[in-house]
């Protein structure tokens, strides 16, 4: 709707989980090596943790394409909502595996422990990645512990990764918290980083002159929280809202407004 007055090619400020439009803040850069060292020293269990919106679902989706780039066997599964049997089903699945829809708990669960072995005898390291852990029912939980203390051996190349928020980070058990490895926080970027972002994705979109005033960009951080998915919705309705009243620049207003007029909320 906004694109032409813009001069844009394309959406700057995108809600979907796509990694070619993932900004690699210092934050966000840090979070991503630390969960390769995850798998390149063969960790078992790993937590990557931040605020709500703060970029986890985007950098797990980077980090899996990542690791099938290296070949690597990789099921990423959302655990939001899901019993044991869907939860174990779509890993399988992940893994190729293709099981059918009557499958048991039990089969299902030594379908997936077998594939597991079989790449660790293959000498494959192999990855889970568990989003929105911090939201999953405690049976799932369970067997997300069972599949944590699955093959204990010297040889074992599986390595977990949970994500959830901070304040909810406790719902995930004595069991399971104990036994991470390492705790990845994904901390809110700094006022240079939303400036950052802002100016790379419009420049992606095809513009290249500046379109959010200074004292804009400060409002929008601090309205943000330093929280890009925050940040991302307010750049985008501020576009919108410049386009419908002809702007040639956005300015604080027109942040401060939409804010408060077209529903962006604290989450």
């Amino acid at each position: 709707m906004y694109h032409s007055h813009w001069g844009l090619d394309e959406t700057p400020f995108r809600s979907q989980l796509d990694p070619r439009f993932f900004y690699q803040s210092p934050t966000h850069e840090e979070a991503l090596a630390r969960l390769h060292f995850l798998v390149d020293y063969r960790r078992r269990l790993g937590l990557l943790i931040g605020s709500q919106g703060s970029g986890k679902s985007l950098l797990l989706e980077v980090f899996a394409g990542e690791l099938r780039g290296r070949g690597l066997p990789v099921a990423k599964v959302n655990l939001m909502g899901l019993d044991r049997v869907e939860m174990l089903w779509l890993v399988a699945g992940e893994f190729g595996l293709n099981p059918s829809c009557e499958l048991a708990l039990a089969s299902l669960c030594r379908m997936v422990t077998d594939r597991i072995t079989e790449y660790r005898y293959q000498q494959i390291d192999t990855v889970l990645l568990f989003d929105d852990a911090d939201r999953a029912s405690e049976e799932v939980l369970t067997h997300v512990a069972r599949l944590v203390q699955f093959d204990p051996s010297p040889d074992s190349r599986l390595t977990i990764v949970l994500a959830g928020c901070e304040e909810r980070i406790r719902r995930l058990g004595d069991t399971l918290l104990e036994r991470a490895e390492l705790r990845i926080d994904v901390q809110p970027w700094e006022p240079a980083d939303t400036e950052s972002y802002l100016k790379a994705s419009l420049a992606r979109a095809g513009r290249q002159a500046p379109v959010f005033l200074d004292p804009a960009i400060e409002r929008l951080h601090q309205l943000g929280e330093g929280i890009p998915r925050r940040i991302n919705q307010l750049a985008d309705l501020a576009l919108l809202a410049g386009a419908g009243r002809k702007l040639e620049k956005i300015d604080a207003d027109t942040v401060e407004s939409v804010y408060h007029e077209l529903g962006v909320i604290e989450v």
